[in-house]
C-alpha cells in the first residue's frame, strides 16, 4: 500500500513515450495494444558497496506505524439472493472424505520482520544461493539457512523518491536472477529491481520505472509475474482512454530480454482485459513460470474468477485471457477476447461484499481478502502437459460464513493450447477454522504445496500448509495440516496481510517456502516456513508451544508446561525434555508415557521455575533430546515473559506519606483531598489502582492537556519528580515509546502543579491504562522506571478513552442529511442521501435478523451519494439500508414483494 499522504488520482506529464491505440473494451474479439512506451532507467550499486561508501539507506526503525492506503476503496456490485450455490459449497464433501496423509514438519522457519505496517505486505523468493523477503517498504537479503546476508534495508535503496509499497519479490530461475518491485504514485507507476548477476548481494542492480499511465490512473495491488517473452503486470485499475472510455481490466507487458542486461531502450505495451466484470476492487493475475523451463514465447495468460453473486455475471466461472506481445512493432500485439470455462458454483462473497469478515479472539474482525486471485498463479511444463494452479478465498457456508479455499489446476496438451480445469477443489481447516491468504505451487514431480493463513473465534492467526500428492484422488487435498507458526496474539486492525507468497527452491525443486504474516507479543511481523510433501522420518520429537508461564504476576514457584508433538512415525517414550531460562542451568526430566505416532500431548515439568524478579524479562527455551532424532529443527522453542501486574506494582519501600500524588486532576478525574497520607492497594505500599476512574482524551487537539498533580514535601519542593505513561498497545507494559512526562520536576509543594500531557495524533482509539509515577528523586528509584521499586513516593493507575473530536463533525453533517428510497419495478431500487458530506461513505443493506448482506463503499456525485440495489433474487420482507459511516448514519427501510 502506499504509505505517503496523496491524493489517488494525479495529473501530470508523461515520461514515458507513449503511442495510443484507441479500442472499445466492450468488444468480445480480439484486440490490439493500447499504447507501448519506453521504461526509464538507471543502475544501482550493490548492497555491499553502498554499505561500505554508507549511502545504505535502512529500514525504518520505527516499526513502520502507518497505514496503507485501503485498496478496497469499492467492492463488486452484489446482489443479494443472487448466484449459487445456495448453501454449503459443493466441493465440501470431497475434501471432507478424502484420507489425509501426515507430511513431514517444517525444516525451517524464520522471521523476516517484526516491524511491519498495516498491513505487511508479504512477499519472498528463493533463489539457487539466497532469499529475498520483503514487506511494505522495505526488504532484505537472507542466506538459505534463515540468517541474514544483509541489514534490512528501505525500497530507496533501489527505488527513487520515498518509499510506497505493495512490493512483489520474483527470482527469474532461467536467468539466475532476483528481481524487487514496488508501485509508485508520484506519478503513477511501478519500479522494477533486477539484479545484475546471481549474486544480489555483491552485484549491482537494473532498475526499470513505469512513471506514467493515462490520465487519473493508480496501479493499485500490483502483481508481477515472469514468462518467456516479458514481465507481466496486472492491477487493481480504472482508466480512461482518449476515447472516453473507462477500462476496469488492464495488464502491462515489459520487455523482460531487455530488462535482464540492463538495455535502456526497454519498453511497456498495456492491454485492456475485456469483457472483465467487476465494479470495484479486483486482482486478476497473469500465469508465471514456477521454474527455468520455459513455455514457448507468446500465449502469456491472464486469469480472473467472477462470481454470479455480482451484477451482470450470469454463472460462475473463470476468465481468461491470452496476449502475444511483438517487441518490434507493437501495432503487431494483441490481446485474445476472454474464454470463460465453467467451474463448479461458488460463493467468494462475505458480508454483502464488506472488507471486516473473520473474527478472532479479541479485536475486530479482519478482511478475507475476497475478489482476489492469490499471489500467484504458477505454471509448470511437464513432458505430457503443461499446469497452472491458483486459488481464491470462498465462504464455504454463507448461512455461518465459514472461509475456505478454491483451488484450481488447469491444464494444456502442450504450448499455446486451449485451458481447462484438470480438477477443483474446497479446502476448509480442521477445528472449524476459517482458512484463506494462500498461496500454492507445484514442485518438479508434479505435487501441489499450499501456505495459508487461519483463524477461529477462539485462536488467534497461525500459518499452516497442507497439499496434495501426484497421484492422490483428484479434487482434494491430501496432506493433512501442519503449524508454521501461531500467533500470541491477536490483529488490533482489520486489515491483514494483503497477499502471501510461496515458492519453490530452485535448487532441489521440492522445498515450497512459504512467507505470511502473524503476530508475535503485539508486533505485527512475517514468518518463513520451508517444507516439503514428503512423508514425516520414523523417529522425530519436537516441542511446538509453551502451555504456562505467561506474562503477569509470577511468583518463585512456576509451572513450566509445553506441548511435546511425535512427528515421526514410531511411537516414542523415555526421552529427555528440558529447558533453560535466560541460558542459565538446564533442567532435564524424562517423558515417560508412551508418545503415539502424530500424537501431541502437554507436559509439566516436576522442577518448578523461579520468576519472582519484578519486571524482569525471563527468556525460556524448551526442548527435547531423543536419541535418533532425525529432524532436530523441531526440537526447541522459546518464550518470553515479564514478571508485571496486569502490568507491573512497584512498591514504596521507605514510605510516602508527604512524597507521591496528594491530589490527582485530569479531565473529568479529581482524587484526594490534599491531606497526607500514603495511597496504597491492599498490601501494595505507594501503589494505587485507580483504573474504575476515566476520562475522555482527544488525539484531535493542538494543545496539550495538563496533567495536575500535588505533593506536600515542603522541605525540598523541586526534589519531587513525575512521569507517565499512556499503554496505547494494551499489552500490560509501559514502554518507552508510550512514555508522555518525563520525570519532570514539581515547582512547588502543598498545591496543585501542572504538567504538560501531550497526546499523539496517531494515538489509537479507544481505552488505555494510564500510570502516573511521582517520587522523591532525591532518594533511591528510578522516575522513568515505571515498574521499578522506589524509596519515596507513589505510583497510580487510571484509565482514559482516546477520542477524536474532528470524526463528530462529519458525524454530525451525516445526522443532519436526507434519505430518500425510490422504489422501481421489478424489486429494484434507487437510493440517494443528500448531505454536505464529501468524503467517501458506505452502503449497507441487512436482512429483518441483522446480517449484513450488501456492502459497499460509494462516492459523492454531485450534491448526493445514490446507489442502485438489485432485490430482485432476495427473499421477500423487510430490509434496512444505511448510508454514512459505521457510528453515524441515516437508514431507511425496503419492502420486497
Amino acid at each position: 500500500m502506499n504509505y505517503t499522504i496523496k491524493k489517488l488520482f494525479y495529473f501530470f506529464a508523461f515520461s514515458i513515450a507513449i503511442t495510443v491505440y484507441g479500442q472499445n473494451d466492450t468488444s468480445n474479439k480480439t484486440q490490439k495494444s493500447i499504447w507501448k512506451g519506453t521504461l526509464d532507467y538507471r543502475f544501482v550499486p550493490s548492497i555491499k558497496e553502498q554499505i561500505k561508501n554508507k549511502t545504505f539507506i535502512p529500514a525504518s526503525l520505527n516499526k513502520e506505524n502507518f497505514y496503507g492506503k485501503d485498496k478496497r476503496t469499492k467492492g463488486n456490485n452484489v446482489v443479494p439472493g443472487k448466484g449459487l450455490p445456495k448453501g454449503l459449497d459443493p466441493l465440501l464433501s470431497s475434501q471432507k472424505s478424502s484420507i489425509g496423509k501426515r507430511i513431514k514438519s517444517t525444516s525451517l522457519t524464520f522471521e523476516t520482520t517484526n516491524s511491519a505496517a498495516t498491513p505487511s505486505d508479504p512477499t519472498g523468493a528463493v533463489g539457487r544461493d539466497y532469499y529475498i523477503a520483503s514487506w511494505n517498504t522495505a526488504f532484505r537479503i537472507f542466506n538459505k539457512d534463515g540468517s541474514p546476508a544483509t541489514p534490512a534495508a528501505s525500497l530507496t535503496t533501489l527505488f527513487p523518491g520515498t518509499p510506497n509499497g505493495d512490493p512483489i519479490v520474483l527470482y527469474d530461475s532461467q536467468a539466475d536472477r532476483y528481481i524487487v518491485t514496488e508501485f509508485e504514485n508520484n506519478p503513477n507507476g511501478f519500479h522494477v529491481a533486477i539484479s545484475q548477476t546471481n549474486d544480489p548481494v555483491n552485484g549491482g542492480w537494473h532498475v526499470y520505472s513505469a512513471n506514467g499511465f493515462q490520465t487519473g490512473t493508480f496501479p493499485d495491488y500490483t502483481k508481477f509475474s515472469i514468462w518467456s517473452d516479458g514481465y507481466y503486470v496486472t492491477a487493481n485499475i480504472s482508466a480512461t482512454d482518449t476515447n472516453g472510455n473507462t477500462r476496469n481490466g488492464q495488464v502491462w507487458a515489459l520487455e523482460r530480454d531487455k530488462m535482464l542486461v540492463g538495455d535502456i531502450s526497454a519498453s511497456i505495451q498495456a492491454f485492456s482485459l475485456t469483457g472483465i466484470e467487476t465494479n470495484g476492487f479486483y486482482s486478476p493475475q497473469a500465469f508465471n513460470v514456477t521454474d527455468g523451463n520455459l513455455p514457448a514465447r507468446g500465449n502469456a495468460t491472464i486469469v480472473y474468477m467472477q462470481d454470479d453473486a455480482w451484477s451482470n455475471v450470469n454463472s460462475d466461472h473463470l476468465k481468461l485471457w491470452t496476449i502475444n506481445v511483438d517487441w518490434s512493432n507493437s501495432s503487431n500485439s494483441t490481446i485474445s477476447a476472454p474464454i470463460q470455462i465453467s467451474t463448479s458454483p461458488f460463493t467468494s462473497v462475505f458480508d454483502g461484499g464488506g472488507f471486516s469478515n473473520l473474527p478472532q479472539p479479541t479485536g475486530p474482525n479482519i478482511d478475507a481478502m475476497q475478489a482476489t486471485i492469490m499471489n500467484q498463479a504458477q505454471f509448470r511444463k511437464f513432458a505430457t502437459h503443461n499446469s497452472v494452479v491458483f486459488n481464491f478465498v470462498v465462504n464455504t457456508d454463507p448461512t455461518n460464513k465459514l472461509a475456505g479455499i478454491r483451488w484450481y489446476e488447469l491444464r494444456q496438451a502442450g504450448d499455446g493450447q486451449p485451458w481447462s480445469i484438470y480438477q477443483e477443489g474446497t479446502y476448509v481447516a480442521p477445528e472449524g477454522r476459517h482458512a484463506f491468504g494462500a498461496s500454492m505451487a507445484m514442485d518438479g514431480e508434479g505435487n501441489i504445496g499450499m501456505g495459508y493463513s487461519s483463524v477461529s473465534a477462539t485462536q488467534s492467526i497461525s500459518l499452516r500448509y497442507s497439499g496434495r500428492f501426484k497421484d492422490d484422488p483428484l479434487n482434494t487435498m491430501t496432506a493433512l495440516e501442519e503449524l508454521i507458526v501461531q500467533s500470541n496474539s491477536d490483529n488490533p486492525n482489520t486489515r491483514y496481510a494483503d497477499y502471501s507468497h510461496l515458492t519453490v527452491d530452485p535448487s532441489n525443486d521440492a522445498d515450497f517456502w512459504f512467507v505470511s504474516e502473524y503476530f508475535n507479543n503485539g508486533a505485527r511481523s512475517n514468518m518463513v516456513g520451508v517444507f516439503q510433501l514428503t512423508a514425516p522420518p520414523n523417529n522425530d520429537v519436537g516441542i511446538t508451544s509453551f502451555i504456562n508461564p505467561s506474562s503477569g504476576v509470577l511468583s518463585d514457584s512456576e509451572d513450566i508446561t509445553v506441548t511435546i508433538r511425535n512427528f515421526g512415525t514410531e511411537d516414542q517414550t523415555n526421552f529427555p525434555v528440558s529447558y533453560t531460562i535466560n541460558g542459565g542451568t538446564v533442567v532435564t526430566e524424562t517423558f515417560t508415557s508412551i508418545l503415539g505416532q502424530g500424537q501431541t500431548v502437554e507436559f509439566t515439568f516436576t522442577a518448578k521455575a523461579n520468576l519472582s524478579i519484578s519486571n524482569q524479562v525471563y527468556s525460556i527455551e524448551a526442548y527435547t533430546g531423543l536419541s535418533g532424532d532425525e529432524n532436530v529443527s523441531n526440537n526447541s522453542t522459546s518464550i518470553e515473559v515479564i514478571n508485571a501486574l496486569d502490568s507491573c506494582t512497584p512498591t514504596a519501600l521507605e514510605g510516602c506519606g508527604l512524597d507521591g500524588i496528594k491530589r490527582f486532576v485530569l479531565g473529568t478525574i479529581d482524587i484526594d483531598d490534599g491531606n497526607d497520607g500514603c495511597n496504597s492497594t491492599g498490601s501494595i505500599r505507594g501503589y494505587v489502582d485507580r483504573r474504575n476512574l476515566s476520562t475522555d482524551l482527544d488525539r484531535s487537539l493542538s494543545t496539550p492537556y495538563t496533567l495536575r498533580a500535588r505533593h506536600n514535601w515542603t522541605d525540598n519542593p523541586t526534589g519531587e519528580s513525575l512521569s507517565a505513561w499512556i499503554d496505547f498497545n494494551d499489552n500490560g507494559t509501559f514502554e518507552v515509546s508510550e512514555q508522555l512526562i518525563n520525570g519532570v520536576s514539581f515547582t512547588q509543594a502543598g498545591r496543585l502543579d501542572n504538567f504538560d500531557l501531550n497526546i499523539p495524533s496517531t494515538a489509537p482509539l479507544g481505552n488505555h491504562i494510564l500510570r502516573v509515577k511521582a517520587i522523591d528523586a532525591t532518594a533511591g528509584g528510578d522516575i522513568n522506571d515505571p515498574c521499578s521499586d522506589f524509596d519515596y513516593g507513589e505510583v497510580h493507575d487510571y484509565s482514559v478513552k482516546i477520542i477524536d473530536s474532528t470524526l463528530s463533525t462529519n458525524d454530525y453533517i451525516l445526522e443532519n442529511s436526507e434519505i430518500k428510497l425510490f422504489t422501481q419495478a421489478n424489486n429494484h431500487f434507487k437510493i440517494e442521501l443528500k448531505t454536505d458530506y464529501q468524503e467517501m461513505i458506505n452502503f449497507r443493506v441487512f436482512d429483518i435478523l441483522g446480517k449484513q448482506i450488501v456492502f459497499n463503499n460509494i462516492s459523492k456525485k454531485g450534491d448526493r451519494y445514490e446507489y442502485a440495489l438489485d432485490m430482485s433474487y432476495a427473499a421477500p420482507g423487510v430490509y434496512v439500508v444505511k448510508m454514512g459511516s459505521f457510528t453515524k448514519y441515516k437508514s431507511v427501510k425496503l419492502v420486497v414483494k
